[in-house]
């Protein structure tokens, strides 16, 4: 990777309230140089590897700063290839229905769905299945391919705030731990604002850094890891919603469920009871569900 350190995205204002004042939050032990698109895949198990990260006084959110050069971030998610992400969509499947079932309380039809960072399109997939007519981006060209060729899908591939989108189409867009994998979260909430018909909602999931599974694990909190770029409060998610002319309208927190495999696969421990290959399946069959309540998850309805 060549030399981009003059690209560094120096912030002198809070990417989500623009607050002119800021402090060190914690220091980082990440390298751009050496860093590896399988750092940032989603299975990937780099917790507590973090950028530089400052902590705006007034809205209390947290970010990278400076932060790496965006043509390296777009050339690393580019490259990313997660075999094992796939490998546990039904798990993770389990996890999308529950946010479908709120979208279609909170709306008059199923109409069109956009999936930001929709990964393999697993998400896709069951909204489609439920009646939904679906579109989603992604920037890693394997998963779009897996979504095209596994699923059928209309993936896109690229960055989702540059991408050509009509706008006022979607009756829902999804955005599943997304925002906090960029530098600029305002950009990419007005592009949600500008392609969501009047009355529309997004779902949006992301870490809560003032949750009590990231206090008492502290710089081991599973959420801080390379790919992450921003750490959000209520307060400042509440304020990048709003300034993007979005209205929270509900606010849960969400509970994971993986397969008892997954989980064991993600610790040095589990590769041992994970080398006999016909247990794989019965490990596989076997979901659990875990309520960290570290993450949030938020409706909000434009205008």
């Amino acid at each position: 990777m060549s030399d981009l350190s003059d690209a560094w995205l120096h912030f002198s204002r809070c990417p989500v309230c623009s607050a002119t004042t800021m402090d060190p939050f914690k220091r980082g032990t990440l390298h751009p140089q050496s860093l590896h698109a399988s750092q940032i895949k989603i299975t990937d198990s780099e917790y507590g590897k973090i950028w530089d990260l400052s902590r705006c006084r007034r809205c209390g959110h947290v970010f990278a700063n400076p932060c790496p050069p965006e043509d390296l971030i777009r050339a690393l998610y580019g490259g990313i290839e997660d075999p094992d992400y796939e490998e546990e969509s039904r798990g993770r499947g389990k996890n999308f229905m529950g946010i479908l079932d709120h979208l279609e309380d909170l709306t008059d039809e199923k109409g069109a769905l956009f999936d930001v960072g929709a990964a393999t399109g697993i998400l896709m997939n069951l909204a489609e299945r439920r009646g939904w007519e679906v579109d989603g981006i992604d920037p890693s060209r394997w998963a779009v391919r897996v979504a095209r060729q596994k699923y059928g899908l209309p993936m896109r591939e690229g960055p989702f705030e540059s991408a050509a989108l009509p706008a006022g189409r979607f009756t829902a867009v999804t955005l599943v731990d997304f925002i906090e994998h960029i530098p600029h979260p305002a950009v990419a909430m007005t592009r949600v604002h500008e392609i969501l018909k009047p009355g529309g909602i997004v779902c949006l999931v992301t870490p809560d850094i003032t949750s009590l599974m990231a206090r008492i694990t502290g710089g081991r909190w599973w959420h801080y890891r390379p790919a992450h770029l921003s750490y959000f409060t209520w307060d400042s998610l509440s304020r990048l919603l709003i300034r993007a002319g979005l209205r929270p309208i509900m606010l849960r927190r969400y509970a994971w469920t993986f397969s008892l495999y997954y989980l064991l696969s993600r610790k040095r421990i589990g590769h041992i009871l994970l080398k006999n290959p016909y247990l794989t399946s019965f490990w596989q069959n076997i979901p659990l569900k875990l309520a960290l309540y570290d993450s949030f998850e938020v409706y909000a309805r434009k205008g």
